[in-house]
C-alpha cells in the first residue's frame, strides 16, 4: 500500500500507482529521471535561464546566496525557484510513498564544511556535476577537463571509503526537524514573490534585503511558475529513483554497477538532442556561455567538488532531495553549499568568463587539503575498521554514506 495515496480505495487506481512505483524503483527509474532533466534543462534555457545552465545546483545556490545578500556580486543575484522545487517535490514524493523519515546527527558540522568547499570547487569550474553534463550536451568543450576532474575527485573519495572513511550513522529525529529545510524553501519562494524592499540605497531609493540582478546570469531566468514546476517535477522523480550523478559514477567505478550511471547517460544524450532541436548546440571552446578556458583550474575545481560530494554521500541535487525527505544532515550540507557560494564571491574565489578569480586557485588547493584531512581522519574505530574487499560491503558503505537507509 502506498502511504497517503488518494487512490487506495479504488483497485484500478491502486494498481496503476503500484505500477508507477515499480517503474520508478526499477532499472528504468534513473534513466527516466535523467531524460526528464535532459528535456527540462534546455527548455528552461530557451525560456530564459542562462546558456547551458538550465539547471545547475551550484550556480543556482550562488544566485540564491546573492539574492538574500550573502554576497554583493550584482551579476549573480536571484532567488531561483528551481531549488525550492527540488526540496518540495522530493517532500511530496517522500510523503506520498511513505518515505518521509526525519533523521540527523551524522557529523553535521563536517557536512557544512564539505558543502562550502564543494561550492567553491564548482564555482572555480563554473558548474556542478549536473552542469558538467549539460555543458557537454550543449557543445562546450571546456567541460571535458571538468568531467575528468569530477571522475578523479570521485576516485579519491572511493580510496578514502576503502580506507574506512565514514561520517557516522544518523538517528531518527523528531518529525518537526524534517520540516525545517522545506519551510526554509517555502520562505525563499515567498520572498521571491513578495520581493520586500526594506532597505535603502545611498540615494535613498528602496532596496534589499532581496536582490535581483539587472544584468548578467542573475538577470536571466525563466518565468518563476514554470521554473518552480520544473523543479517540483525533477524533485519528485529524483527522490523516488535515487537519481545521483556522483553516486552513479561512484558505483560504476567502485562496484561496476551502472544502475545510477545510466541516469547520467540519459541526461547527456537527451539534453544533447533537445539542444539540437532548439538550436542551442554549439561545439567549441571559445565564447561558450558562462565558461572559461583555464583547463587546469577547470579540472582541479571539479576534483575538489567531486571529492567533497563523494565524502558527503552524493551530488548537490541529491542533497536537496534528501533534505526534502527529512534528512537534517543533508539540509546542513545545503546550507553549507549556499554559504560557501556566497563566500566564494565575497572573497574573489569564483571564476568568471575571463578565468579563475584572484584567489580561486589557492582556495582549491586549500579545499583539497582540508577534504583529504577529513577523509583520512574520520574513520571507523579500530575495533570495527578493516579492509573492505567485497562489492557487497562496499555498496553497503556507499549507501550508508549516501544516507539512503535512515533506519
Amino acid at each position: 500500500m502506498i502511504a497517503g495515496c488518494p487512490e487506495d480505495g479504488w483497485p484500478a487506481g491502486r494498481e496503476a500507482m503500484q505500477a508507477f512505483r515499480r517503474l520508478l524503483t526499477s532499472r528504468w527509474g534513473p534513466p527516466l529521471t535523467g531524460a526528464l532533466i535532459g528535456v527540462l534543462a534546455p527548455a528552461l534555457t530557451r525560456l530564459g535561464n542562462p546558456g547551458n545552465m538550465g539547471v545547475c545546483v551550484a550556480c543556482f545556490s550562488r544566485d540564491v546566496a546573492g539574492g538574500v545578500g550573502l554576497h554583493r556580486a550584482a551579476a549573480v543575484q536571484y532567488l531561483r525557484p528551481e531549488l525550492p522545487g527540488f526540496v518540495l517535490g522530493a517532500l511530496l514524493a517522500a510523503w506520498w510513498f511513505g518515505e518521509f523519515k526525519p533523521r540527523t546527527g551524522s557529523a553535521p558540522l563536517v557536512r557544512f564544511l564539505l558543502g562550502a568547499f564543494a561550492a567553491i570547487g564548482a564555482l572555480v569550474f563554473l558548474g556542478c556535476p549536473w552542469r558538467v553534463f549539460l555543458r557537454l550536451s550543449g557543445g562546450d568543450g571546456n567541460a571535458l577537463p571538468g568531467l575528468l576532474g569530477l571522475v578523479l575527485g570521485i576516485c579519491l573519495g572511493i580510496l578514502l571509503l576503502r580506507r574506512g572513511f565514514t561520517l557516522g550513522r544518523s538517528h531518527r529525529a523528531p518529525r518537526a526537524l524534517g520540516w525545517v529545510t522545506p519551510c526554509l524553501m517555502v520562505a525563499l519562494l515567498l520572498l521571491l514573490v513578495a520581493n520586500p524592499q526594506l532597505g535603502r540605497t545611498p540615494e535613498g531609493e528602496p532596496g534589499g534585503p532581496i536582490f535581483v540582478s539587472v544584468e548578467g546570469p542573475g538577470s536571466q531566468y525563466a518565468p518563476w511558475l514554470l521554473a518552480l514546476g520544473a523543479g517540483l517535477l525533477i524533485g519528485f522523480f529524483a527522490q523516488r529513483t535515487r537519481f545521483c550523478t556522483v553516486g552513479g559514477l561512484r558505483d560504476l567505478i567502485m562496484l561496476r554497477d551502472p544502475h545510477l550511471f545510466n541516469g547520467a547517460l540519459a541526461l547527456i544524450v537527451v539534453a544533447a538532442v533537445t539542444n539540437g532541436l532548439l538550436g542551442q548546440f554549439q561545439w567549441g571552446f571559445q565564447n561558450q556561455p558562462i565558461a572559461h578556458t583555464a583547463t587546469v583550474w577547470n579540472l582541479l575545481g571539479m576534483v575538489l567538488a567531486g571529492l567533497a560530494f563523494t565524502l558527503a554521500g552524493g551530488c548537490p541535487g541529491r542533497q536537496f532531495f534528501l533534505a526534502g525527505e527529512g534528512d537534517g544532515d543533508a539540509g546542513v550540507f545545503v546550507l553549507g553549499l549556499i554559504v560557501g557560494a556566497g563566500f566564494a564571491h565575497n572573497f574573489s574565489l569564483a571564476s568568471s568568463g575571463q578565468g579563475p578569480g584572484a584567489y580561486g586557485p589557492a582556495a582549491v588547493v586549500l579545499g583539497l587539503i582540508v577534504c583529504l584531512l577529513i577523509g583520512g581522519t574520520m574513520r571507523e574505530p579500530p575495533a570495527t575498521a578493516g579492509p573492505i574487499r567485497s562489492p557487497q560491503a562496499l555498496l553497503r558503505q556507499a549507501q550508508a554514506a549516501a544516507k539512503e537507509d535512515p533506519a
